[in-house]
Protein backbone atom coordinates (compact mmCIF):
# COMPACT_ATOMS: atom_id res chain seq x y z
CA UNK A 1 0.00 0.00 0.00
CA UNK A 2 2.83 2.42 1.02
CA UNK A 3 4.57 1.24 -2.54
CA UNK A 4 1.05 2.06 -3.81
CA UNK A 5 1.18 5.70 -2.72
CA UNK A 6 5.06 6.58 -3.04
CA UNK A 7 4.27 8.03 -6.74
CA UNK A 8 1.04 10.22 -8.20
CA UNK A 9 -0.49 6.94 -10.01
CA UNK A 10 -1.70 5.93 -6.42
CA UNK A 11 -3.59 9.30 -5.97
CA UNK A 12 -4.43 9.96 -9.50
CA UNK A 13 -6.09 6.58 -9.98
CA UNK A 14 -8.06 7.28 -6.96
CA UNK A 15 -9.42 10.42 -7.58
CA UNK A 16 -10.33 10.06 -11.11
CA UNK A 17 -12.99 7.64 -9.86
CA UNK A 18 -13.98 10.03 -7.48
CA UNK A 19 -13.98 13.07 -9.56
CA UNK A 20 -15.94 11.06 -12.19
CA UNK A 21 -18.37 9.93 -9.88
CA UNK A 22 -18.91 13.13 -7.97
CA UNK A 23 -19.45 14.69 -11.95
CA UNK A 24 -21.77 12.56 -12.78
CA UNK A 25 -23.83 12.21 -9.97
CA UNK A 26 -23.64 15.88 -8.52
CA UNK A 27 -22.92 18.20 -12.09
CA UNK A 28 -23.65 16.53 -15.24
CA UNK A 29 -27.68 16.18 -16.09
CA UNK A 30 -28.88 12.68 -16.71
CA UNK A 31 -30.28 9.98 -15.49
CA UNK A 32 -27.49 9.12 -12.77
CA UNK A 33 -27.76 13.14 -11.51
CA UNK A 34 -29.02 13.01 -8.14
CA UNK A 35 -30.91 16.59 -7.98
CA UNK A 36 -32.21 15.42 -11.62
CA UNK A 37 -33.61 12.69 -10.06
CA UNK A 38 -36.12 14.78 -7.81
CA UNK A 39 -35.53 11.66 -4.96
CA UNK A 40 -33.20 11.40 -2.21
CA UNK A 41 -30.87 8.48 -3.38
CA UNK A 42 -28.09 7.66 -4.69
CA UNK A 43 -28.56 4.60 -6.61
CA UNK A 44 -26.79 6.14 -9.95
CA UNK A 45 -23.50 5.06 -7.68
CA UNK A 46 -24.39 2.14 -7.64
CA UNK A 47 -25.26 1.72 -11.36
CA UNK A 48 -21.94 3.65 -12.21
CA UNK A 49 -19.41 1.84 -9.64
CA UNK A 50 -19.17 -1.48 -11.66
CA UNK A 51 -18.20 0.07 -15.09
CA UNK A 52 -16.19 2.49 -13.32
CA UNK A 53 -14.55 -0.57 -11.54
CA UNK A 54 -13.51 -2.35 -14.48
CA UNK A 55 -10.76 0.60 -14.66
CA UNK A 56 -9.93 1.40 -11.53
CA UNK A 57 -9.70 -1.75 -10.18
CA UNK A 58 -7.17 -3.57 -12.39
CA UNK A 59 -4.89 -0.37 -12.35
CA UNK A 60 -5.05 -0.83 -8.59
CA UNK A 61 -4.01 -4.32 -9.38
CA UNK A 62 -2.26 -4.81 -12.32
CA UNK A 63 1.32 -3.96 -10.71
CA UNK A 64 0.80 -6.19 -7.44
CA UNK A 65 2.70 -9.73 -9.11
CA UNK A 66 3.53 -8.83 -12.50
CA UNK A 67 6.25 -6.50 -11.32
CA UNK A 68 7.47 -8.68 -8.62
CA UNK A 69 7.75 -11.17 -11.85
CA UNK A 70 9.55 -8.21 -14.10
CA UNK A 71 12.11 -7.75 -10.57
CA UNK A 72 12.48 -11.28 -10.07
CA UNK A 73 11.57 -10.17 -6.56
CA UNK A 74 9.04 -13.09 -6.55
CA UNK A 75 11.39 -15.81 -5.79
CA UNK A 76 12.98 -13.87 -2.91
CA UNK A 77 9.12 -14.07 -1.77
CA UNK A 78 8.36 -17.45 -2.81
CA UNK A 79 11.37 -18.55 -0.56
CA UNK A 80 9.96 -17.02 2.89
CA UNK A 81 8.23 -19.69 5.38
CA UNK A 82 4.70 -18.40 3.85
CA UNK A 83 2.53 -20.73 1.83
CA UNK A 84 1.56 -19.77 -2.29
CA UNK A 85 -1.97 -18.87 -0.65
CA UNK A 86 -0.53 -16.77 2.00
CA UNK A 87 1.43 -14.29 -0.56
CA UNK A 88 -2.06 -14.10 -2.71
CA UNK A 89 -4.19 -13.31 0.27
CA UNK A 90 -1.86 -10.81 1.55
CA UNK A 91 -1.24 -8.93 -2.08
CA UNK A 92 -5.33 -9.63 -2.07
CA UNK A 93 -6.06 -7.96 0.99
CA UNK A 94 -3.87 -5.22 0.35
CA UNK A 95 -5.81 -4.13 -3.13
CA UNK A 96 -8.89 -4.56 -1.47
CA UNK A 97 -8.18 -2.03 1.03
CA UNK A 98 -7.45 0.23 -1.82
CA UNK A 99 -10.76 -0.38 -3.33
CA UNK A 100 -12.29 -0.06 0.01
CA UNK A 101 -10.06 3.28 0.80
CA UNK A 102 -11.39 4.95 -2.65
CA UNK A 103 -15.41 3.93 -2.17
CA UNK A 104 -15.23 5.57 1.57
CA UNK A 105 -15.33 8.94 0.40
CA UNK A 106 -18.38 8.78 -1.76
CA UNK A 107 -20.39 8.00 1.86
CA UNK A 108 -20.18 11.80 1.84
CA UNK A 109 -23.24 11.21 -1.38
CA UNK A 110 -25.09 9.50 1.31
CA UNK A 111 -25.47 12.24 4.28
CA UNK A 112 -25.77 14.95 1.35
CA UNK A 113 -29.33 13.45 0.62
CA UNK A 114 -30.07 13.25 4.00
CA UNK A 115 -29.71 16.85 4.44
CA UNK A 116 -31.06 17.38 1.32
CA UNK A 117 -34.24 15.43 1.42
CA UNK A 118 -37.25 16.72 2.74
CA UNK A 119 -38.01 15.97 5.33
CA UNK A 120 -34.76 15.68 6.42
CA UNK A 121 -33.77 12.43 6.98
CA UNK A 122 -36.30 11.20 4.86
CA UNK A 123 -33.87 8.80 3.30
CA UNK A 124 -34.58 4.62 2.41
CA UNK A 125 -30.94 4.41 4.71
CA UNK A 126 -31.33 -0.07 4.31
CA UNK A 127 -31.58 0.55 1.03
CA UNK A 128 -28.33 2.70 0.79
CA UNK A 129 -26.35 -0.04 3.00
CA UNK A 130 -27.41 -2.84 1.46
CA UNK A 131 -26.31 -1.72 -1.54
CA UNK A 132 -22.64 -1.06 -0.17
CA UNK A 133 -22.56 -4.55 0.66
CA UNK A 134 -23.39 -5.17 -2.74
CA UNK A 135 -21.03 -3.12 -4.25
CA UNK A 136 -18.69 -4.15 -1.85
CA UNK A 137 -18.95 -7.71 -2.65
CA UNK A 138 -18.63 -6.96 -6.62
CA UNK A 139 -15.26 -5.10 -5.18
CA UNK A 140 -13.98 -8.36 -3.84
CA UNK A 141 -14.55 -10.25 -6.77
CA UNK A 142 -13.21 -7.94 -9.36
CA UNK A 143 -9.82 -7.68 -7.09
CA UNK A 144 -9.69 -11.33 -6.76
CA UNK A 145 -9.90 -11.25 -11.14
CA UNK A 146 -7.38 -8.79 -11.15
CA UNK A 147 -4.92 -10.29 -9.22
CA UNK A 148 -5.29 -13.20 -11.25
CA UNK A 149 -4.97 -11.54 -13.97
CA UNK A 150 -1.51 -9.96 -12.66
CA UNK A 151 -0.29 -13.49 -12.23
CA UNK A 152 -0.25 -14.34 -15.45
CA UNK A 153 2.50 -11.76 -17.50
CA UNK A 154 5.35 -9.69 -15.74
CA UNK A 155 4.34 -6.86 -18.37
CA UNK A 156 2.15 -3.81 -16.44
CA UNK A 157 0.10 -3.20 -19.29
CA UNK A 158 -0.70 -6.76 -20.36
CA UNK A 159 -2.16 -7.41 -16.92
CA UNK A 160 -4.07 -4.25 -16.61
CA UNK A 161 -6.08 -5.22 -19.84
CA UNK A 162 -6.74 -8.54 -19.64
CA UNK A 163 -7.78 -7.36 -16.14
CA UNK A 164 -10.07 -5.26 -17.89
CA UNK A 165 -11.57 -7.70 -20.29
CA UNK A 166 -11.51 -10.93 -17.55
CA UNK A 167 -13.98 -8.40 -14.78
CA UNK A 168 -15.74 -7.19 -18.45
CA UNK A 169 -16.74 -10.66 -19.70
CA UNK A 170 -17.47 -12.22 -16.00
CA UNK A 171 -19.89 -8.85 -15.16
CA UNK A 172 -21.60 -8.61 -18.48
CA UNK A 173 -20.34 -11.04 -21.39
CA UNK A 174 -23.25 -13.53 -19.97
CA UNK A 175 -25.64 -11.01 -20.67
CA UNK A 176 -24.56 -10.19 -24.07
CA UNK A 177 -24.69 -14.18 -24.95
CA UNK A 178 -27.81 -15.12 -23.35
CA UNK A 179 -29.32 -11.92 -25.55
CA UNK A 180 -28.43 -14.34 -28.75
CA UNK A 181 -31.30 -16.45 -28.15
CA UNK A 182 -34.81 -16.33 -28.33
CA UNK A 183 -35.39 -18.75 -25.26
CA UNK A 184 -36.37 -16.88 -22.07
CA UNK A 185 -35.86 -19.97 -19.75
CA UNK A 186 -32.24 -20.25 -21.67
CA UNK A 187 -31.13 -16.62 -21.35
CA UNK A 188 -31.87 -16.65 -17.59
CA UNK A 189 -29.71 -19.73 -17.36
CA UNK A 190 -27.00 -18.27 -19.04
CA UNK A 191 -27.04 -15.00 -17.14
CA UNK A 192 -26.70 -16.55 -14.09
CA UNK A 193 -23.27 -17.43 -14.38
CA UNK A 194 -22.63 -13.87 -14.92
CA UNK A 195 -22.24 -11.25 -11.99
CA UNK A 196 -24.45 -8.58 -13.11
CA UNK A 197 -27.31 -11.21 -12.60
CA UNK A 198 -26.35 -11.15 -8.74
CA UNK A 199 -25.08 -7.70 -8.18
CA UNK A 200 -28.10 -5.70 -9.98
CA UNK A 201 -30.59 -6.93 -6.87
CA UNK A 202 -28.40 -6.23 -4.53
CA UNK A 203 -27.69 -2.53 -6.07
CA UNK A 204 -31.67 -2.21 -5.09
CA UNK A 205 -30.64 -2.92 -1.43
CA UNK A 206 -31.42 -6.60 -1.55
CA UNK A 207 -29.53 -9.32 -0.24
CA UNK A 208 -30.00 -12.67 -1.02
CA UNK A 209 -27.83 -15.67 -0.05
CA UNK A 210 -27.86 -17.17 -2.94
CA UNK A 211 -26.16 -13.95 -5.05
CA UNK A 212 -23.34 -13.72 -1.47
CA UNK A 213 -22.72 -17.16 -2.13
CA UNK A 214 -21.80 -17.06 -5.67
CA UNK A 215 -19.76 -13.67 -5.42
CA UNK A 216 -17.83 -14.84 -2.51
CA UNK A 217 -17.35 -18.85 -4.32
CA UNK A 218 -16.33 -16.48 -7.68
CA UNK A 219 -13.70 -14.61 -5.56
CA UNK A 220 -12.08 -17.66 -3.50
CA UNK A 221 -11.78 -19.71 -7.16
CA UNK A 222 -9.61 -16.61 -8.78
CA UNK A 223 -8.12 -16.48 -5.39
CA UNK A 224 -7.31 -20.55 -5.79
CA UNK A 225 -6.52 -20.25 -9.55
CA UNK A 226 -3.98 -17.55 -8.59
CA UNK A 227 -1.89 -19.92 -5.71
CA UNK A 228 -1.37 -22.48 -7.89
CA UNK A 229 -0.19 -20.23 -10.72
CA UNK A 230 2.67 -18.71 -8.18
CA UNK A 231 3.15 -22.37 -6.88
CA UNK A 232 3.52 -23.04 -10.69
Amino acid sequence: MAQFFATATGYFVIGLFLVLTGLLLWVFPGEWNVLDSGYAQVDGLFTLAPWLYLLLVPAVCMRMIAEERRLGTIELLLTKPVTAFSVTLGKYLAGLSLVILSLLPTVVYFFSVWYLAEPIGNVDSGAYWGSMIGLLLLAMVYVALSLFASSLSDNQITAFLFAVLLCFTLYAGFDLISSLFASGSVQSAISWFGIAAHYDSMSRGVIDLSDVVYLLSVTVFFLFLTSLRLRK
